[in-house]
């Protein structure tokens, strides 16, 4: 593909994204909200706790095989 099209495409989903996720907020369906946005910031916080707890495992791992030698 293109470069010039590849970046105009990602431009194109990234403003779609956050317009979606801007507009969500009072979208509403037989009593279900549909907020993106809050949905994407609890999948952020998720990530982010995953991130840290493999980080402390890495460096368990790391020190019990320091330990070893």
């Amino acid at each position: 593909m293109n470069k010039w099209a590849e970046l105009f495409l990602g431009l194109i989903l990234l403003i779609g994204a956050i317009l979606v996720a801007g507009y969500s907020a009072s979208w509403e369906l037989l009593g279900r909200n549909f907020n993106f946005l809050s949905a994407a910031w609890i999948f952020l916080k998720g990530g982010l706790f995953w991130f840290v707890v493999m980080i402390g495992l890495l460096f368990i791992m790391l020190g019990i095989s320091d330990l070893r030698d």
